[in-house]
């Protein structure tokens, strides 16, 4: 082999390498920035003390990895391990490695969907709902709940704190303080307060916390949405003509909600709250009334009916009365019922 075959042999070989190993780069680029990685959305949550090792362990187990050597490197490159930010990932088939490692150390979270439904007649309830979507934990939540300072400068108290707080779908990340929470909710509280819905209150002569007083009133008589303004209606027409509202749901609120009936020795209790010892509104909401409640309270249903009492139907809805005469025969037309069905279950056993 002459010299010169040498030497073109020696270079055609070193080409040959650097040809591979550009190729090699080149697939480890491609598969690290451009091909996607994963084989099904996954929502990852990463809070202050979870670790990288953590993180790549749950990618591997839930979000179908396809390639652990490319999340390992990309995830090098960026250092993660160091540079990780918490919160809420929603990582998709699409993603590459890169991006979920530039996701987690930028902190490019997705919203969090904070539901705030159902029945909430304690502190502690909207606490836990709270904590069990979000980051912060329950005791932080019951502490601002409690806290005359911190909700100063929201304009309420721990007593009145309820109606503050609307139920509703709020889109937040995941990380979002305590602080961040009730800015939130007292954004949507002044949006719900439009100059239209302060004018109803004003023809019904209640400020904002008197609507959301009675509108908790109304909440705790029924579940069912189209009795709100019939319902609304009875109690503005009692508070109308300075008579007691007798509203049971403020006596269930006196004994914090843990009677399994109301009966008549409970109606003496010694509370501001006892609408069966005085005239007019409790001091503040007993629980937090639904957006529906409340506009049934700033628009009822006209009538005048002064008295309502549980269906023998048994299904959950009212029966109203003008008079007491008529009210009476409806209250004894559902203990008849109620009669019967004890008689009926007993018999059975």
């Amino acid at each position: 082999m002459t010299v010169r075959l040498k030497i073109t042999v020696r270079v055609l070989v070193v080409l040959a390498v650097l040809a591979g190993a550009a190729g090699y780069v080149l697939g480890m680029y491609y598969s690290d920035n451009k091909k996607p990685n994963f084989t099904q959305e996954y929502v990852l949550y990463v809070r202050p003390e979870t670790t990288v090792q953590q993180v790549v362990d749950s990618l591997l187990l839930r979000a179908g990895t396809l390639r652990p050597k490319s999340v390992l490197r990309t995830f090098g490159k960026m250092d993660v391990g160091t540079q990780m930010k918490p919160g809420r990932y929603v990582i998709g088939p699409s993603a590459t490695s890169i991006y979920v490692a530039r996701m987690l150390v930028f902190g490019w979270q997705t919203p969090q969907n904070l539901v705030l439904s159902g029945t909430m007649r304690s502190k502690g309830r909207i606490a836990k709902k709270i904590s069990t979507q979000m980051m912060v934990d329950s005791a932080s939540v019951a502490q601002a709940l409690d806290s005359a300072d911190f909700l100063k400068k929201y304009g309420f108290t721990p007593e009145n704190v309820f109606a503050l707080i609307l139920p509703d779908t709020y889109q937040m990340y995941w990380t979002a303080s305590v602080e961040d929470i009730f800015d939130r909710l007292k954004k949507e509280y002044d949006a719900f307060w439009t100059s239209e819905r302060d004018a109803k209150a004003k023809a019904q002569g209640l400020s904002r916390m008197q609507v959301s007083i009675m509108a908790s009133i109304v909440s705790g008589e029924t579940l069912k949405e189209f009795e709100y303004p019939v319902i609304a209606g009875v109690y503005l027409n009692r508070y109308k003509k300075k008579m007691k509202l007798q509203a049971d749901p403020t006596i269930a609120f006196c004994y914090d909600y843990k009677l399994d009936r109301i009966l008549k020795k409970h109606l003496a209790i010694d509370s501001p709250y006892n609408t069966y010892k005085h005239v007019g509104l409790p001091p503040a909401p007993i629980n937090v009334p639904p957006k529906a409640c409340l506009d049934a309270v700033l628009e009822p249903q006209k009538h005048k009916y002064i008295y309502f009492c549980a269906s023998p139907a048994f299904d959950g809805t009212h029966r109203f009365a003008v008079t007491y005469t008529e009210h009476l025969k409806n209250a004894r037309a559902f203990q008849r019922e109620l009669t019967a069905r004890r008689k009926a279950k007993a018999a059975v056993k």
